[in-house]
């Protein structure tokens, strides 16, 4: 099977188990507080639906079902799913019901309090399943971890970086005096926010002070090369067939030596001269010195040969056609794994889940800059963050993540959202007044405005990227 078709599975088998469950939260305190609940979606079913309960064929053979009040279904969009609860102005706009007599089963006969959980049901469910598979995957496969001082070689440096005086071989080991313990993306994380950073150079400890105001965190990890990476010598992993690299000999396991003439001892020297040639590529130029330009001299040494000069000549995208050596590779012997328990495994998913949770959140500014509104993605964004491989314990990982951005998102005070609905309730429970049904559809339609704008702007994001 592609990699194409491997991401989309994984990415509709996320969505659905997320849905159902946030969904079930829903009807779970429906049910609780005898709410009518008249369908549950997977999926929205816009005219029409793939699978349904009160369907007629579905309906002779399982008759005590198709009876339920409840008709369950799957429809056809993809973009979520629904319960539509009696007496509730939601994202169906069913008017029609809210103009009849109130009937004691329906939401808006119940008190706040009631309505209130019905309303973060979902919500509470996606950030409990987080915390919940968090654990479940420390339990199955423990947790491999870097410290940050085995990184014996350092890291590298992108220019932002040098100017705010951090040097090739640093390794930060200190943040406002907080010591760093291992490597993760939550350094970058760290770094930005921070006033002074505590660097080992040649074994003594250099105190940096960071710009005021911190650091952009799109800007660290957007640039290519990155605010910071870890030392890897320019060893090749792997050379594509048909590539640049393999019409001039280079192999795996080859070492880069030299790139027009700046020699090379670590991946992040080769990203630096790279760097610098997509920037002269990028510049309006004639054909020829386009062709001029993506001529690359290369000095590499095979494994047990003798150093080889060539001429490569970068394909249509301006790569080499290699892969480099990971660091994870490199530092294969130099990570912790831990295990954990079963009851040992349960409070170190929490503590996970939570910082996973902070950090998004803590995220969430940058989606108001150009860059953050630039990075919202759809469906091609999250379904590249599943491996192209089929890997349950990457899977389970990244349906957690995906938990808690839909628990974050979906408490937002947006009207359309679950919490525009939580934020009404609340100011009903402080002033005792309920917003009315006509206010309530405005809002509706307002909210439902705007997440179909900002969907429209991820999958414009989307259509860029895949296009250019």
């Amino acid at each position: 099977m592609s990699p194409f078709w491997i991401k989309t599975f994984q990415l509709l088998l996320c969505f659905a188990l997320l849905i159902v469950l946030h969904e079930g939260g829903h009807f779970f305190f429906s049910k609780l507080f005898g709410i009518k609940v008249e369908k549950f979606f997977m999926f929205f079913d816009y005219k029409f639906h793939l699978f349904s309960t009160k369907d007629k064929w579905f309906a002779r053979l399982f008759p005590r079902v198709a009876n339920n009040e409840t008709e369950y279904g799957i429809g056809w969009i993809p973009l979520g799913g629904y319960v539509k609860i009696a007496g509730m102005i939601d994202e169906s706009l069913d008017t029609e019901q809210m103009q009849q007599p109130v009937q004691p089963d329906e939401f808006r006969a119940k008190p706040v309090w009631q309505r209130f959980f019905v309303m973060v049901g979902g919500v509470l469910v996606n950030f409990l399943l987080a915390l919940f598979i968090y654990a479940m995957i420390l339990y199955a496969w423990g947790r491999d971890t870097l410290p940050i001082t085995s990184v014996t070689d350092g890291f590298a440096y992108n220019e932002m970086a040098e100017g705010m005086g951090f040097r090739d071989g640093d390794i930060p080991v200190k943040v406002d005096g907080e010591a760093i313990e291992v490597w993760d993306a939550g350094v970058f994380r760290l770094l930005s926010s921070a006033e002074v950073v505590t660097v080992l150079r040649d074994g003594s400890e250099v105190n940096i002070t960071m710009p005021d105001g911190g650091v952009n965190l799109l800007d660290m990890i957007e640039t290519d090369p990155r605010f910071i990476a870890v030392n890897v010598p320019a060893i090749v992993d792997s050379v594509m067939p048909g590539s640049p690299a393999a019409k001039a000999g280079m192999r795996s396991g080859a070492r880069l030596l030299a790139v027009e003439d700046a020699a090379l001892e670590w991946w992040g020297d080769f990203d630096q001269v790279m760097a610098r040639k997509a920037d002269v590529l990028a510049a309006d130029c004639s054909h020829e010195d386009s062709v001029r330009l993506r001529s690359l001299p290369v000095v590499f040494c095979n494994e047990g040969a003798t150093p080889d000069t060539a001429l490569i000549v970068l394909d249509k995208d301006y790569h080499l056609g290699i892969v480099k050596t990971p660091y994870q590779l490199y530092y294969k012997d130099s990570y912790v794994h831990h295990d954990y328990g079963f009851w040992e495994s349960i409070p170190a998913g929490i503590v996970y889940g939570w910082e996973t949770l902070k950090g998004y959140v803590s995220d969430l500014r940058y989606i108001f800059s150009k860059k953050g509104a630039q990075s919202v993605g759809s469906f091609g964004t999250i379904g590249n963050l599943f491996p192209a491989a089929w890997d349950w314990a990457a899977f389970w990982n990244i349906t957690a993540f995906i938990s808690i951005i839909l628990a974050v998102m979906n408490i937002l005070p947006i009207p359309g959202l679950d919490g525009g609905h939580i934020f009404f309730l609340l100011i009903e429970g402080v002033t005792g007044r309920q917003p009315s049904d006509k206010f309530m559809e405005r809002a509706q339609i307002v909210g439902m405005i705007l997440l179909f704008a900002l969907m429209a702007l991820a999958l414009f994001n989307d259509a860029m990227k895949f296009l250019f």
